[in-house]
């Protein structure tokens, strides 16, 4: 076993930038304010801001994060965390100071190397340590990787007797979208400030961990379950991790043919393309990823895919022909052609859609995708042939999620934003009409319905800190049962996701 103590060489090591060059040029603070930082905050935060115990103190990684909220954390602390209070011990002049410190937007940005992120990688349990079978009676293939944010948990729920198997802590601020490995044995978790867990799902346990990024995107496993590829946001990067041992083996620079350096806004797997795609933010690019062959620079090559657009968020269709795309500013979007780069047709989507949470079903003679709006309280169903708007459904305000099963005759639909944030849609596959409006919890948001295995149940999140999975009867549409948790924002079934069901998001 690697030794798990190296991480507090990291806490002083990892990440040595110059404090002389994190500072704003324009708004440099004071020399005090960087001694309260230091003196206060640094030794879980990092010197320069980049996280350690605690998480990144960066803009980009506080964009969730409000700063009359940051006031409010550093005077009174976090619940579940180890973030003390200061209201105490700091004045509300000092208080308001490091707030504004933390927001301050360097004038280098931040690198991290592969000795650096090696530094920071801990295996808990060797391979040949793992168990041989599950160590459980439930169906492996229906258990349910739950995201709860609100004191940094992950459940383990049993999809059948609908009973936690395992509960355990989370790095700070995970992003909710858990990746598995092919034959979902193994579950992938990324936290906004770039740590990487592998936990096994046999025998419910951390196998591993390592720090890839300082605010990373999203993470997505290979087809063929050899790697991990982490996108993110800083360093403007792709890094490739064993998927095995989470072990770096190349780091990817997001830069675009003209030299252009980027954020990734996006990395998927696509099955039937023996790859990944990745979606660069800041230009108009796209990349295909596939296994080097022998005698090429690997172990991964990218194939560059000229867009005439930004690709902020998208969706695949069914055969992973086609990306569709939303475009810069939520006017609109596009379908391209993945192999080709060609763009295929303009989408009629103004209103920002959400197509990362977008689904497809067959409907007439034809298929259909739908999505969200973060902008418009609608949902849009088009005609993937003609790519024509066939049906637009009216809400009570915008939306976030969409989810939908291939063994059921529904779509489900949250509100997410405004004062309809409680009402959850059912739409009709057929008919395109709405056929009931579900309140799980009256004033409370009510988001991401997800599935089991068979598509009989679907599981609602009330996402408050005191909030719920409820769990719903799909085809009666009853509530069968109700389990509290600590703000379960995302939950994951491993066999729809391992076989990317049409219907949840991939």
């Amino acid at each position: 076993m690697k030794n798990p103590f190296k991480k507090l060489v990291f806490l002083t090591s990892v990440f040595a930038i110059s404090s002389s060059a994190y500072a704003s040029d324009e708004n440099r603070p004071a020399f005090e304010t960087k001694k309260l930082y230091k003196e206060h905050c640094a030794s879980c935060h990092g010197e320069n801001r980049l996280g350690a115990m605690g998480p990144a103190l960066l803009p980009g990684n506080l964009s969730r994060l409000r700063k009359p909220s940051a006031v409010n954390v550093i005077t009174n602390g976090r619940a579940a965390t180890q973030m003390p209070a200061y209201g105490a011990t700091l004045s509300k002049e000092e208080i308001v100071a490091l707030a504004d410190y933390i927001y301050t937007k360097p004038a280098i940005k931040p690198s991290m190397t592969m000795a650096e992120m090696k530094a920071t990688h801990t295996i808990f349990k060797e391979a040949h340590d793992l168990v041989k079978a599950p160590k459980y009676n439930a169906d492996p293939l229906n258990l349910f990787v739950v995201v709860e944010s609100g004191d940094h948990h992950v459940t383990i729920l049993d999809g059948d007797s609908f009973e936690p198997l395992d509960r355990f802590k989370s790095h700070f601020a995970l992003h909710g979208g858990a990746k598995f490995s092919p034959d979902g044995r193994f579950t992938y978790l990324a936290s906004r400030d770039g740590w990487i867990s592998k936990y096994d799902m046999w025998g419910l346990e951390k196998v591993a961990e390592i720090r890839a990024g300082i605010n990373t995107r999203n993470i997505a496993t290979s087809p063929d379950g050899k790697y991990v590829a982490v996108g993110n946001y800083l360093p403007h990067n792709l890094v490739i991790l064993d998927a095995e041992s989470l072990e770096p083996v190349q780091e990817i620079a997001a830069v675009s043919a003209e030299g252009q350096s980027s954020r990734v806004s996006a990395v998927y797997s696509a099955p039937p393309r023996k790859g990944l795609v990745v979606a660069l933010k800041d230009v108009p690019e796209a990349w295909e990823l596939t296994e080097a062959k022998p005698g090429e620079k690997g172990p991964i090559k990218v194939k560059r895919i000229k867009l005439h657009d930004y690709l902020d968020d998208f969706m695949f269709d069914q055969k992973y022909e086609l990306i569709l795309g939303a475009s810069r500013g939520g006017k609109g979007g596009q379908a391209i052609e993945i192999s080709t780069g060609r763009k295929i047709s303009d989408l009629p989507l103004e209103g920002m859609p959400h197509l990362g949470s977008g689904i497809t079903w067959d409907w007439q003679d034809t298929k259909v995708f739908a999505t969200p709006h973060l902008r418009a309280d609608r949902i849009s169903v088009i005609d993937m042939s003609t790519w024509k708007i066939v049906k637009v459904i009216e809400t009570g305000g915008p939306g976030f999620f969409m989810r939908s099963h291939e063994n059921s005759p529904y779509v489900w639909a949250d509100v997410f934003f405004g004062p309809n944030k409680d009402k959850l849609y059912v739409i009709d596959k057929k008919s395109l009409e709405i056929v009931k409006t579900l309140i799980p919890e009256p004033g409370k948001t009510g988001a991401h319905v997800e599935f089991t295995r068979d598509g009989k149940y679907a599981l609602v999140s009330i996402l408050e800190q005191d909030g719920a999975l409820v769990i719903y009867d799909a085809g009666t549409l009853k509530e069968v049962k109700r389990l509290p948790m600590k703000r379960p924002v995302g939950k994951y079934n491993v066999y729809n996701k391992i076989h990317f069901s049409e219907g949840t998001s991939h």
